[in-house]
């Protein structure tokens, strides 16, 4: 696996880690900013939506740009909105730092993914895009739980500043040892042909399905076990770190096995997630509770690669407007998944009722992944029988 693969992931560790630690951090900034929980909730979705806008824009803005040096003004970008938010005093301002860092994390999610994919050979994309989601991972399970702590002790702003640090030092990683590369001369109209075949969207629509599915139960974990389970919120920190190991786990075995059995990985994930989430709606235990953050961890990211696989696989030679959309897709879900949340807790369900909104949106899941099936084996049907 190429060094820059691993460098590439190290950055979206920094990435990552500003994403997630606003779970963490939810009662004591909504506690801080006064609003509500609901509402805090809200900063992950307006983190989710610059993701969804910023992906494609980008995505084509940068096409013919060299990657390396797209890379580092996205960061730059990216370390601006954090230190802006670190010193912002108001809900609204910190709200647009929010998505101006979400639009700069997608145009790099985009390039990177470009670049991880054009660097090893297609039976090996699964384990690279393993690697590269395997930032997230590691963001799971030292950068969110180091992020809430320093949040809970030294206060939020200071969890901002921490990501700003670390952004630097993704940037300096970058500079040095990832090759400058280009997307090839690929046409915008050519890239943009994908969006004129079926699969693809269908492809998408799983992603977001699945990711809503996570993140609905995900961004309320902190209220959820200590609210509902009993769980003290000094064991927060060490809850969503399990998480991580968890996720960690996960993305290992979803990466090797993503390549040759895509759909399996994706019908064992999402089964094994719906398990652990009812678990989480119906316990009133926190050690219960506990291990099933656990499995939901590994489930919830051991499905990844195989998502990443099956989009490029019906994609054909749109390498970047494929990793933007596929970018586009996770965080429409990652902002439909915490409103989703966020409805049920205001309609006074109470904060179970997260866990039943993720299980909707698993059927549905499960759902749509069954009509990918009977497509993609209506497609091939004269051809060699795709692995299941």
């Amino acid at each position: 696996m190429p060094l820059a693969v691993f460098v590439l992931g190290l950055s979206v560790f920094a990435l990552g880690t500003s994403e997630f630690m606003i779970t963490g951090l939810l009662p004591g900034m909504a506690a801080d900013l006064g609003v509500s929980i609901p509402d805090a909730g809200l900063l992950i979705s307006a983190f989710a939506i610059g993701m969804v806008v910023g992906a494609p824009l980008l995505a084509i803005g940068t096409l013919r740009l060299p990657r390396r040096r797209t890379l580092l003004a996205l960061l730059a970008v990216f370390f601006g909105a954090h230190v802006v938010g670190a010193l912002s005093t108001g809900y609204a301002l910190l709200f647009a730092t929010r998505v101006i860092a979400a639009l700069a994390c997608a145009g790099f999610w985009a390039v990177a993914v470009a670049t991880t994919i054009a660097l090893v050979p297609v039976e090996r994309r699964g384990r690279a895009m393993a690697v590269l989601v395997g930032g997230l991972t590691v963001a799971n399970i030292a950068g969110v739980p180091a992020g809430t702590f320093i949040g809970q002790h030294a206060g939020w702003p200071t969890a901002f500043w921490a990501v700003a640090a670390v952004t630097l030092l993704a940037a300096a990683g970058v500079a040095a040892l990832v090759p400058e590369t280009t997307g090839g001369g690929m046409s915008v109209r050519t890239e943009l042909r994908l969006y004129r075949r079926g699969r693809i969207w269908l492809a998408l629509g799983v992603i977001a399905l699945c990711q809503a599915m996570i993140f609905a139960a995900f961004s309320y974990l902190a209220p959820l076990l200590t609210e509902t389970d009993g769980l003290p919120e000094a064991w927060v920190p060490g809850v969503l770190a399990l998480f991580g190991v968890g996720a960690l786990i996960g993305i290992t075995a979803g990466g090797r096995l993503a390549d040759r059995h895509p759909f399996a990985t994706l019908y064992g994930c999402v089964g094994l997630a719906l398990a652990s989430l009812l678990v989480l709606a119906l316990t009133t235990d926190a050690g219960v509770a506990v291990a099933a953050v656990l499995v939901f961890g590994a489930a919830g990211f051991g499905a990844n690669p195989a998502l990443n696989v099956r989009t490029y696989a019906v994609a054909g030679n749109a390498p970047t407007l494929v990793g933007a959309s596929t970018t586009a897709a996770f965080n429409v879900g990652n902002t439909i998944g915490p409103w989703l949340g966020g409805v049920a807790i205001g309609a006074g369900l109470g904060f179970p009722s997260v866990a039943w909104t993720g299980i909707v949106l698993g059927a549905a899941t499960l759902a749509a992944l069954t009509v990918a099936v009977v497509v993609q084996r209506s497609d091939d049907r004269d051809r060699e029988p795709i692995s299941v």
